[in-house]
């Protein structure tokens, strides 16, 4: 049974998740980049991950690098783009996908992040496959500046990711005003016997 402190830490946890915000991890097979992925997405509140894998398989996440967020964040796991986007979309999901930039490309800074948002990540030597691209709804990158033309995935969740959260704490969006007493409740009960 949890301390009366660590169920106060849980309560405040809850409180600020956004259910609305999502990555969508495509094929990433580098068990460090999921690692480093799922620990961001703890850290400004995601609820759930997507992951769409239909050529790597999902990595082997080794039990120091991966447990601690992993254990708090819920997976949602798919091999078909069309299953994942119908989900997505049922729950009112925009979908981003990203590239480095291109024609009809949106930079993340232009981007309401508080809407409800999907960002699709791609493999790390391939990117965003065309199957993912067909799904999204428009295309972002993040604006770069020097000879290096591309970041690390686990990075560009990061980036991507706080920026979203900046957004949402201009607009008061944490604590989520959006969580009701009863989903609280039972997820805290579920969380209490982790």
């Amino acid at each position: 049974m949890p301390t009366a402190r660590r169920v106060e830490k849980m309560t405040r946890v809850l409180k600020n998740r956004q259910q609305d915000l999502t990555i969508v991890c495509e094929n990433i097979h580098d068990p460090h980049n999921v690692s480093a992925i799922l620990r961001t997405c703890d850290s400004v509140g995601i609820d759930t991950v997507n992951l769409l894998y239909n050529v790597n398989t999902y990595p082997k996440m080794g039990k120091r690098s991966s447990a601690s967020a992993r254990k708090w964040i819920k997976t949602e796991k798919f091999n078909k783009g069309v299953d994942l986007r119908a989900a997505l979309k049922q729950q009112n999901f925009m979908i981003y996908a990203t590239r480095m930039d291109g024609d009809n490309t949106k930079s993340i800074y232009d981007i309401d992040w508080t809407l409800p948002s999907a960002v699709i990540l791609g493999n790390e030597h391939l990117g965003v496959s065309q199957d993912a691209f067909s799904i999204a709804d428009e295309s972002i990158y993040i604006p770069m500046f020097g000879m290096i033309e591309s970041l690390n995935v686990s990075v560009a969740a990061a980036v991507i990711l706080y920026e979203a959260c900046r957004q949402r704490q201009e607009k008061n969006l944490y604590p989520n005003p959006a969580i009701d007493e009863k989903t609280l409740q039972e997820t805290l009960a579920i969380w209490k016997e982790k």
